[in-house]
């Protein structure tokens, strides 16, 4: 989700859910390292629980950002083994570490040993010519000998060569069964299932044969609504923050307000809730003020006021 779940939107997202973890873009260790770590790792508090997602391949690297993280106040530090880009691949680190399962092993141990939070791992169930069925215990057998307890498998191959980061999540066949499979070889790890995942109901599914947590990524972003204003009634069994889409957009109004003085833009709020009257009457108009309004220079409340109205106005 590079590009795409920086604060602002999972700022967002915790408005519709008080209680489903939320990730980070990846960040790479250099660049947690060197770079400028209150652009990269500030977050909002109201983001809690959040994880930082970094990607590297060195241990000593990893150990330093992973540490850096936990002072930062991130609640969990995970180990990004699943991206399949052309920038990952060429920095040595995403899913092209599935073929150094001891690498990674090492690199885990080294965050354990140096962070006092969750340090946990994401990974594939193979890549390329690897057959699934040798690479992915393999692999949880070294991070589980390293000391990770907690993986999110996404249910598909990457192909590094050929396919791109948009056909990686798409063209490789799910396999959800054998993801369920390593629950059973693994009990001792919590696994948690990734990829292809549109609605709660498929979620509850996945839950139902064993596995201890589902990871939706894009469906959440583009219909937020139908996956985080249910989740927590859902699974966590509480009541759900708001009744109805309506009210996210009042209830996020102070955070904008917020951002907007601070010198922000208003679209860098209002990108990340295109989605959230998906499938209902005024959506398209919801979008379309928004896509054009919101990143006019002093664009303010008011944009979001009259997509508000366009809505009310469709719905009658």
């Amino acid at each position: 989700m590079m590009d795409w779940t920086d604060s602002r939107c999972r700022v967002f997202h915790r408005v519709l859910s008080r209680h489903v973890l939320l990730y980070t873009e990846m960040v790479t260790a250099p660049a947690v390292l060197n770079g400028d770590r209150a652009r990269l790792l500030g977050f909002d508090p109201v983001e809690h629980p959040v994880a930082l997602q970094l990607g590297g391949s060195d241990p000593a690297e990893l150990a330093r950002a992973a540490r850096i993280g936990a002072d930062w106040g991130y609640d969990e530090v995970n180990l990004n083994c699943g991206c399949p880009s052309d920038r990952v691949q060429s920095g040595t680190f995403g899913a092209v570490l599935m073929k150094s399962p001891d690498r990674v092993a090492d690199c885990a141990a080294a965050m354990i040993a140096a962070c006092p939070v969750e340090v946990t791992v994401k990974c594939r169930i193979g890549v390329d010519g690897q057959e699934p069925r040798e690479a992915l215990p393999a692999f949880l057998e070294a991070i589980s000998g390293a000391g990770v307890r907690r993986v999110t498998i996404h249910a598909r191959k990457a192909w590094l060569k050929g396919l791109s980061p948009k056909e990686n999540r798409n063209v490789p066949p799910l396999d959800y069964q054998l993801v369920a499979e390593m629950k059973t070889a693994f009990p001792g790890i919590h696994i948690s299932i990734n990829g292809g995942v549109t609605t709660l109901d498929e979620a509850e599914a996945l839950l139902a044969r064993g596995l201890d947590g589902v990871m939706i990524g894009r469906a959440a972003y583009h219909d937020p609504w139908a996956i985080l204003g249910r989740a927590d009634s859902r699974f966590f069994g509480v009541g759900d923050p708001l009744e109805r889409p309506e009210d996210a957009v009042g209830a996020i109004r102070p955070a904008i307000e917020r951002h907007l003085a601070e010198g922000g833009r208003l679209h860098h709020f209002t990108r990340h809730m295109l989605g959230l009257f998906t499938g209902r009457p005024g959506a398209r108009h919801w979008r379309r003020v928004l896509s054009e309004e919101a990143n006019r220079d002093g664009a303010g409340l008011e944009v979001l006021d009259r997509a508000m109205e366009g809505l009310v106005q469709a719905a009658a």
